[in-house]
């Protein structure tokens, strides 16, 4: 069941420019690469490296739900009612 919800979040066409896409990869390699910096609280290298790894993976993928909210395109519905 869950390889079905991920698989989903991967379909459709991609609704972020190449230089969105680009800026959301330079953004969360940044974000990632910050997290191996040592920190004297481990939670800030854990939220840097999930947050920076998560906006990497949105520029790779070329999806970004929030964007798809703020436009209303035909993929938010699919976000707001998942079956």
């Amino acid at each position: 069941m869950i390889s079905a919800k991920a698989g989903s979040l991967m379909n459709g066409d991609p609704n972020l420019s190449t230089t969105e896409r680009s800026v959301y990869m330079l953004a969360g390699l940044g974000f990632a690469a910050a997290a191996a910096k040592p920190r004297p609280n481990p939670l800030l290298n854990i939220l840097a490296l999930a947050g920076g790894s998560y906006l990497a993976w949105r520029g790779y993928v070329g999806q970004c739900p929030v964007k798809a909210a703020l436009t209303g395109s035909s993929e938010s519905g699919r976000l707001a009612h998942y079956n």
